[in-house]
């Protein structure tokens, strides 16, 4: 496969020449440079954002006023020099015979625009908020809100404030380690950092509009990308899919980290394909910014560092073609890389090892692919490297991807993942299991099933015609004909493999389908409508009548629109109306989740003294409220613990110390009669009653559950 190799031009003397690098003539010149930098700029804003905010956290100093000093000229730097060194054209793309013109069309990015405005609209309008620590948006929101307000980790204890008593008090909570004498939040600081900026422009209202805006900027990078790899004309469809998609609802309407991984990894990718057709110090600019882009979805995303791992041999290749592009690139991968190792080592150590059975594996096969790169790198550069039947070998690689889709077809039949996992999982699962119905097998992973999950997502023809889009490719780059797919190939065949094979989260939809979102849906949608542009050139090369050609194209298009939209909206017909049959819809795409969580955290904060040391009392089943105790630290202000049930005795001698520091004890628990014996009049603080997401296993997610929470809260008396 090779990088090195220039793009031959295809389609009609009018198209145009192509250039040294690959690209073709772009007669929407304006239009094109404005898509071109639109497209890029969403990644652009994160690096340099991230790339200011992750040293000023370690120091401690993540305040408005710092990053406006430091953050803004460090992003204005990397906009400015990455817009000025775009190319001017689009890489050409490889069709057949008479290919579409390659100009761009003001539709075209009209299109694509209309498209992410209308996502975010709409995301806006449903959009969630989920601040209540029960899963991962939530533990995203409260990480953003403690470290917006006091710009820097760990979370003290604060014990003082609890007279200096620590011995029965628990001061971890859902997401939120409790480690020697101080908190430390789960996951990555990536998107924390980011949501920061939304509590300081807006408090938490503006920090959750931030999931929606996140959505639409990565609808719109995809975008750019597959104008980049397919052709402009085709980036409207292409965009109106992935945003049809209930995946990329699901994680837009809440703060989870796959959109602004999303921005990254695919505007990484689009940054490595305009290097490519900028030589001099263009192409290396904006090779390291896409290597920095790429590298960077480490910090955002835990999972981003094996979608990243083929960038690796890829700069190996660079290397060996002689590409000036190599060691930018290389450079700013381990850069982006560093700053996650970072994070992880220096932040969020307790989460890393938490997934060591993830972590450690993968970071064995990195090394080991590092150390092949090298090698093979140095003795490829050394001496010529050996001649071979290319078309013979890239026959048997474009079937590989035909291959494993009929195997991930036929696992279902001959496997049952299992595994012995840990109590909340098994019994996560089984809750699950009997709310469907469905026999009891805790330690199920249904693992097996996950490419039925695209199905149900974005349709059987998508994956379709993205294994033959990849069949056909393959062929193609192995050849040396199209370099600008090379490292798009790479990274999405791995990402697919990978994540299909092992998901490595809990199964229940839509939640798992959140894995599929940075780059397995992008990858299937993206090769689909490559493939529906080649086969549409190759009825043009071989002179099919444009009406024959229009019905061709109009059945591919409904092909891949109508299968994303039955499933978001749940569209069916049932007997009624004056007709006899009536459609429904009764998908997610109209529901809202989590609603009132802000209200109700504002009316716990207001209900509480402004010198309060808070206690929540786990007794037997009362678990209400510890989902609550990052909430009261980074968004009430207040210093939180957790008291079990067997240490209750220690509250008095509590409440005790409490007083004695100065401070008023404030108890918080699900029921009244916990709080009555320790004095006080018991108050209803919270009486919450909303929906939250399903939990389908074997069919498409179409229902939301109810979520209640009630916590009453009481301040002793001296």
């Amino acid at each position: 496969m090779s990088v090195g190799a220039q793009t031959k031009a295809s389609g009609s003397p009018h198209a145009g020449k192509a250039d040294g690098g690959g690209l073709s003539a772009d007669h929407g010149k304006a239009a094109g440079m404005l898509f071109r930098r639109l497209s890029v700029l969403p990644a652009l804003l994160a690096i340099g954002w991230l790339l200011a905010g992750l040293p000023l956290l370690l120091l401690g100093w993540f305040r408005p006023a710092a990053m406006l000093v430091v953050g803004i000229p460090i992003t204005a730097a990397v906009v400015y020099f990455a817009f000025r060194r775009l190319p001017t054209r689009w890489p050409e793309t490889p069709l057949i015979g008479r290919a579409s013109p390659v100009g761009t069309p003001w539709w075209s990015v009209i299109g694509v625009i209309a498209v992410a405005v209308a996502f975010g609209v709409d995301q806006m309008i449903y959009h969630s908020q989920f601040i209540i620590v029960t899963r991962d948006p939530a533990s995203y929101m409260q990480f953003g809100a403690w470290i917006a307000h006091h710009g820097s980790l760990p979370i003290p204890q604060n014990h003082a404030a609890f007279g200096g008593h620590k011995g029965p008090l628990s001061f971890g909570s859902p997401a939120f380690y409790d480690v020697g004498r101080k908190i430390v939040p789960q996951f990555m600081a990536g998107l924390p950092m980011v949501l920061a900026g939304g509590f300081w422009i807006g408090g938490v209202s503006a920090a959750v509009a931030f999931g929606p805006i996140l959505g639409a900027l990565a609808v719109l990078t995809f975008g750019g990308l597959v104008a980049r790899l397919a052709g402009p004309r085709w980036a409207p469809l292409a965009a109106l899919v992935l945003a049809l998609s209930l995946p990329m609802e699901f994680t837009s309407r809440s703060t989870y980290s796959e959109p602004l991984a999303m921005i990254l990894f695919l505007g990484g990718l689009c940054l490595v394909i305009d290097c490519l057709g900028a030589e001099g110090t263009g192409g290396r600019i904006l090779a390291a910014f896409g290597g920095l882009a790429l590298g960077l979805t480490f910090l955002v995303r835990l999972d981003g560092a094996s979608d990243i791992l083929p960038v690796i041999p890829y700069c190996g290749m660079l290397v060996v073609g002689r590409r000036t592009q190599a060691w930018p690139l290389t450079g700013g991968f381990l850069l982006g890389v560093g700053y996650g190792v970072a994070d992880g080592m220096l932040l969020t150590l307790p989460y890393i090892r938490q997934n060591r059975t993830s972590v450690l594996p993968l970071t064995m096969i990195a090394v080991v692919v590092l150390f092949i790169t090298v090698i093979a790198t140095l003795v490829l550069r050394l001496r010529r490297p050996p001649e071979f039947r290319r078309t013979l070998l890239s026959n048997v690689l474009a079937a590989l991807p035909v291959l494993a889709v009929i195997a991930l077809v036929i696992r279902p039949y001959v496997q049952v993942a299992r595994k012995v996992g840990t109590s909340a999982f098994e019994t996560s699962v089984a809750a699950y299991q009997l709310a469907a119905g469905q026999p009891i097998d805790p330690g199920r992973l249904y693992y097996e099933i996950s490419l039925r999950w695209v199905f149900w997502y974005i349709g059987i023809p998508a994956v379709i015609l993205g294994t033959i889009g990849a069949a056909i490719l393959v062929r193609r780059c192995f050849r040396g004909a199209i370099p600008t797919w090379t490292l798009p190939l790479l990274v999405f065949s791995w990402a697919v493999v990978t994540t299909l094979y092992r998901p490595a989260i809990t199964p229940d939809q839509p939640w798992a389908s959140r894995r599929l979102v940075p780059a397995v849906l992008p990858a299937f949608i993206l090769l689909a409508v490559w493939a529906v542009s080649w086969l549409i050139g190759w009825l043009r090369e071989h002179d099919v009548a444009r009406v024959l050609r229009g019905a061709a194209l109009a059945c591919c298009v409904v092909a891949l629109v109508l299968p994303p939209t039955i499933t978001t909206f749940g569209l069916g017909v049932q007997r009624g109306g004056p007709a006899g049959i009536k459609l429904t819809a009764d998908g997610l795409a109209l529901k809202r989740t989590y609603a009132g969580e802000i209200a109700a955290v504002n009316s716990l904060c207001a209900a509480m003294p402004p010198k309060g040391s808070v206690i929540f009392l786990v007794v037997g089943s009362s678990r209400a409220g510890v989902q609550l105790a990052e909430a009261v630290r980074g968004m009430c202000g207040l210093p939180a613990a957790i008291l079990p049930g067997p240490r209750m005795k220690a509250l008095p001698l509590l409440i005790q110390g409490i007083h004695h520091s100065g401070r008023t004890p404030v108890l918080l628990a699900g029921y009244p009669q916990v709080l009555q014996a320790y004095g006080g009049t018991p108050r209803h603080v919270i009486n919450l009653h909303t929906q939250q997401d399903g939990s389908a296993l074997t069919s498409p997610p179409r229902s939301t559950i109810p979520f209640n929470l009630s916590v009453w809260m009481s301040e002793p008396p001296r």
